[in-house]
């Protein structure tokens, strides 16, 4: 059974916790053979335990800025000297995510019951990433807990620059593309109609030109409730396709190979692999765990699988340089990969690898941004100014009537 309990140590100071044992009274022997006095010992129910531990349900998800916030303060709670249990206490009062705060709770009970931190966080993995766990039980054996959390604060920062970068590359163009729809939209069911009945009194034949934009106009306004059910319909059908493991290879393959907005995701993957990679090898992790973790992290099925690939054949004994894709793979990253496994610092080299591809993203962005803007205006420019053109021809007709 396990047992709450609030009690005064030693020094006076009061200390809380949760404890093992088969009765109340082995629970109290247990506190009073670690010098606790004045102590107050409570049942923990099953049904109780059960409530702590899914509180998270419904509450918000754990991202990486979040992670980033509690490495840094974790590690710099350690480096001052403070225990692990009660800086797990400290933090979970004060995180402003409730999730990962309702799961520090339950850490730090399973710690203070005398679980390692690694293994009472891997009884959280919807809030605890596999690679922070594994980088951690690494660190919980080589004694330098306080330095690999706050590696794991910048590698979380890092990884989140990314993921900002590819989402303002590939939404940026997305949005505007949806709110000129809009417009369109709105142009051809209120105005063009408005347009279509004044013209109906001229009593001869519409422009070509101006007649199929009032064909499409009365299409969309009849058909209104099926061109909702269809877009409807694609939208779920996409969702359910993609979170299937053949459609999502599909789409990550097809993300590769758009134009423009493909090189980006390319390199924005390779980044991440790279700087999970080298934090976990400069971490202790073993290379094999830390290509398979590493893997999961590139956000690309075709990426993932390459990594993999390139796992199992490191673990024949083959060099790392050589196991990975050389068609996804660009020749300086596995040059640069060749140099740190011949001069043995393969996480410096990776880890300059992963700045190096950062930037590139940041270039390959702001390029993007650059070209994409004019084109954007003059496609939808060009849609609106036909329309416009469309609308007005008849008008220009009656004008050149009246002055035969």
């Amino acid at each position: 059974m396990k047992f709450s309990y609030k009690g005064i140590d030693s020094f006076g100071k009061i200390n809380e916790g949760v404890v093992e044992a088969s009765s109340i009274s082995e629970a109290e022997e247990k506190l009073t053979l670690q010098g606790l006095r004045n102590i107050k010992i409570k049942a923990i129910t099953k049904e109780k335990a059960k409530g702590i531990r899914n509180l998270s349900l419904f509450q918000p998800k754990v991202k990486e800025k979040d992670l980033a916030i509690f490495t840094r303060q974790l590690g710099a709670l350690i480096s001052a000297g403070v225990g692990i249990s009660e800086a797990l206490e400290i933090l979970a009062e004060q995180l402003p995510n409730k999730t990962l705060s309702s799961a520090l709770k339950v850490v730090k009970e399973d710690v203070s019951s005398g679980q390692s931190l690694s293994v009472a966080m891997s009884k959280h993995k919807k809030v605890f990433p596999e690679f922070l766990i594994n980088l951690i039980s690494a660190a919980e054996e080589s004694g330098n807990l306080d330095i690999i959390l706050q590696r794991a604060s910048q590698y979380y920062e890092k990884i989140a620059a990314i993921k900002r970068k590819i989402i303002s590359a590939s939404w940026y163009p997305a949005a505007v593309v949806f709110f000129a729809t809009l417009i369109v939209f709105g142009i051809l069911t209120f105005i063009v109609p408005t347009f279509a009945q004044l013209y109906e009194g001229f009593g001869s034949q519409l422009p070509y030109l101006t007649q199929i934009i009032v064909d499409i106009s009365n299409f969309i306004k009849t058909k209104m409730h099926y061109i909702f059910l269809v877009v409807v319909g694609l939208v779920a059908l996409n969702s359910f396709i993609y979170k299937t493991e053949k459609g999502k290879r599909f789409y990550h393959k097809l993300f590769l190979s758009l134009p423009l907005l493909g090189e980006i995701f390319r390199k924005g993957a390779i980044a991440k692999f790279a700087r999970t990679l080298s934090t976990l090898v400069n971490g202790g992790v073993p290379i094999i765990r830390a290509l398979e973790i590493s893997a999961k992290v590139t956000g690309n099925k075709i990426i993932e699988e390459a990594v993999l690939k390139a796992r199992d054949e490191v673990e024949k004994g083959k060099e790392l340089y050589q196991s990975l894709d050389k068609n996804i793979f660009p020749p300086i990253f596995l040059a640069m990969i060749k140099v740190g496994e011949n001069t043995g610092r393969l996480d410096e080299m990776l880890d300059t690898i992963s700045n190096f591809f950062e930037d590139e993203v940041d270039r390959a962005v702001e390029g993007l941004l650059s070209l994409i803007e004019p084109m954007l205006i003059i496609f939808i420019g060009g849609i609106v100014g036909t329309i416009i053109v469309a609308l007005y021809l008849p008008i220009f007709k009656i004008g050149d009537i009246i002055q035969k």
